[in-house]
């Protein structure tokens, strides 16, 4: 990366290596097919998407790629899946030459955008018929 934080995700992209810079397009596409209504841009110095409040981001280190999840309890939800990556609390580190399936991108961006909406919907009280 180079140093100064960027203005947008292309800007972003430009300053990552090129094989992970491609496996990170790979995973924007993968995340944009899976929640079309997010916005993205950067938070926190890294490309991020938005739907009803923070939903995932991602990044570049040295010598792996980072998919933020942005949620210990999906994280959990899908622990069996996740087994052979290296996790953290709510990230998944991966290298360029051992992407995440697009199948487990799209459920964990699926479970957070789920996540969202519940956060955001009404108490139960309100929803009532009157």
């Amino acid at each position: 990366m180079k140093a100064g934080a960027p203005e947008s995700v292309d800007a972003y992209l430009a300053g990552v290596a090129p094989d992970a810079r491609a496996a990170l397009e790979t995973l924007r596409e993968q995340i944009r097919a899976a929640a079309p209504a997010a916005t993205e841009g950067i938070n926190y110095g890294v490309p991020a998407f938005k739907q009803q409040g923070p939903l995932v981001s991602f990044g570049a280190a040295a010598k792996h790629c980072a998919f933020y999840v942005q949620s210990p309890a999906v994280m959990e939800a899908f622990r069996d899946e996740l087994a052979s990556y290296d996790t953290a609390k709510g990230t998944v580190r991966f290298t360029p030459g051992k992407p995440l399936p697009a199948a487990l991108i799209a459920k964990l961006v699926k479970a957070r955008i789920a996540e969202n909406e519940a956060a955001k919907a009404p108490p139960a009280a309100q929803g009532k018929e009157r």
